[in-house]
């Protein structure tokens, strides 16, 4: 039997790769939204994690509360059981923007399958931003819409309070989530509308209705459907929705169509030379945001005159030049994303490929075994980097004798993570620096400074300087 497990996180941070969960809570309802069961977890901040002074003030765990709870490895062990269960639609507000991802990495660096809640046992993923910004522009009536500092916010702290779907403190995560689940029984009313927008998390469902866009024109490259794709990430100023034109599927992310923007004038400018400064492309997976609506009148009918007229004159230029669009469409099918120079494992999930069955046998027996079994198991791994992975769970999570090699690769690693200077950070796929002792501390000073804080805030900020300066200033 299928249901929505609804769920929300607070993290140490924004960095999907190096930031770890700190609050799980979670919502299980059937399909018409009646609660069945609901769970909070709370995990320890792992010794080697440095929390981001910002997220610390937002989500206002203290160093203190951090400290509670259960250690990462059990607690991430069990929030896959939870996400895993057969039938299960994961549900969140942003979590395909977010949550999920942090969760993937936390499933990889802690020996579990991060792909598998996406697929198995009749699992898939649900998001509620996108549909939230559907009702918002075809629904209206069903919500009270905020603004905040002058512009329409979609943000969930606000749309609960204009609407009243939740009490207690924004941002955390049994708060958070209740919210999703009131927003979503708001939405839930329009039953017509529910459960159209719902298909488009079917990969079936999804591409069924790509596939009946009607086609602009054809070219060597061959059919080029247009259509309106609507999202969050595209802002108010433009009514969240671009007009799109299909150029294609990725040759090596096979599960990525694109979509060339037809809105921007630097459209007409591209070159063979300025392609990748003059287009604007954007990948989608079939199942997943953002939702391409077909280029009806109701639709058509939130872009303004300009952006009318520029998707009417780069149609128009299309056509002209026929050579200058198969180059373009030639670079955007063929780009790879550059690939980061010794990545450490922790964050090499999307370039080490998958486990084979060997490897992923062995995990699930190390998940399995006493403390004791699992310190004997990890030169089992026949992989260097997956025994690099067993090695750092015990290490972060127990205090336990280790073997002396094991020992060492952690205090190793714990030079990388506590640079004296900032350019000397680990970076991510993204080449995005992990948050440094050093960065922290000027990042604490600059929120002391620059934002106006409360007097629980400045507290946080004390405790977690002096944190800093205790565990990783030497």
């Amino acid at each position: 039997m299928n249901s929505y497990l609804f769920y929300d996180i607070e993290t140490t941070g924004l960095n999907i790769a190096f930031d770890q969960v700190l609050q799980f809570s979670a919502i299980r309802t059937d399909r018409v939204l009646n609660e069945i069961e609901r769970h909070t977890i709370k995990v320890q901040l792992r010794p080697d994690v440095i929390f981001s002074p910002l997220a610390m003030i937002i989500n206002r765990i203290s160093i203190a509360d951090s400290m509670q709870g259960t250690c990462e490895f059990e607690a991430v062990r069990q929030i896959h059981e939870l996400l895993n269960k057969p039938g299960t639609i994961s549900f969140g507000y942003n979590t395909l923007g977010f949550d999920d991802d942090i969760l993937r990495f936390s499933f990889h660096r802690n020996l579990l399958p991060p792909y598998t809640h996406q697929y198995k046992n009749g699992c898939y993923r649900m998001d509620l931003l996108p549909i939230t910004v559907l009702y918002r522009l075809y629904n209206e009536a069903i919500l009270t819409w905020p603004n905040y500092e002058g512009k329409p916010s979609l943000k969930l702290e606000h749309l609960s309070s204009a609407n009243q779907l939740s009490t207690g403190q924004a941002h955390d995560a049994l708060v958070d989530v209740n919210a999703t689940v009131a927003l979503a029984r708001k939405f839930f009313q329009e039953q017509k509308m529910w459960k159209y927008l719902c298909g488009y998390f079917n990969k079936q469902t999804d591409r069924g209705r790509i596939e009946k866009l009607p086609t602009s024109f054809q070219s060597p490259a061959g059919v080029h459907r247009n259509g309106l794709m609507v999202g969050s990430q595209f802002g108010p100023e433009q009514n969240y929705q671009v007009p799109v034109l299909s150029i294609g599927g990725s040759i090596p992310y096979q599960n990525q169509t694109l979509w060339l923007r037809l809105d921007l004038p630097d459209l007409r400018e591209a070159t063979s030379e300025t392609v990748p400064d003059t287009t604007w492309v954007i990948r989608k997976r079939y199942g997943e945001p953002a939702i391409v609506l077909p280029p009806r009148e109701r639709f058509l009918k939130h872009l303004n005159q300009d952006r009318s007229d520029a998707v009417e004159k780069n149609i128009g230029w299309i056509k002209e030049n026929p050579k200058i669009f198969q180059e373009i469409i030639r670079y955007h099918r063929e780009y790879t994303y550059p690939e980061i120079p010794d990545l450490d494992i922790d964050v090499a999930l999307y370039q080490i490929g998958f486990l084979s069955r060997q490897e992923q046998e062995l995990c699930r027996g190390f998940h399995a075994a006493s403390l004791a079994e699992k310190v004997k198991m990890i030169s089992r791994f026949p992989n260097a980097e997956t025994r690099r992975l067993a090695g750092r769970v015990l290490c972060r999570n127990y205090t336990i004798d280790l073997p002396k090699e094991i020992d060492a690769e952690y205090k190793k690693y714990m030079r990388r993570v506590t640079p004296q200077f900032d350019d000397d950070a680990m970076l991510d796929f993204k080449g995005e620096r992990r948050t440094t002792p050093p960065g922290a501390l000027l990042e604490i000073n600059r929120l002391r400074d620059e934002v106006s804080l409360g007097t629980e805030q400045r507290a946080l900020l004390d405790d977690l300087e002096n944190y800093i300066r205790d565990i990783f200033i030497k």
